[in-house]
């Protein structure tokens, strides 16, 4: 999948992340958003379009199933959002989330844990 998933498609694909496969109905019952079944039915278009879902024919109506791992999302959305405002490097964002969050002792812990465990 090389295109953007956007913020209503991703309403969509964490649903069925959670839950698949499921019809457009019973998406339209979980989002929670105020959309109607023709709203619902045109993001789930769209991602089948863009090789982000499957969907498969069950009587009259369509079973929609991932095809894009949430984990592998995840990954492609973090390394565009790091390209996109730091350039490629890590440390910049790290250095700036530090900065604006006022980060907590337990919470700097957790940091130095998780690059000591990079290191071994």
């Amino acid at each position: 999948m090389n295109e953007r998933i956007s913020d209503a498609e991703l309403a969509i694909m964490k649903i069925l992340w959670e839950d698949a496969p499921l019809t457009a109905t019973d998406i339209a019952g979980r989002v929670e958003r105020d959309w109607t079944i023709t709203t619902v039915k045109t993001l789930l278009s769209r991602l089948v379009s863009k090789n982000a879902l499957s969907n498969e024919r069950d009587g009259r109506r369509f079973l929609y199933s991932p095809l894009v791992a949430k984990d592998a999302y995840i990954d492609t959305e973090s390394q565009r959002f790091v390209d996109r405002l730091f350039g490629g490097k890590f440390m910049p964002l790290v250095a700036h989330l530090a900065e604006k969050e006022k980060l907590s002792s337990k919470e700097i812990t957790e940091i130095e844990q998780i690059l000591k465990d990079l290191k071994s």
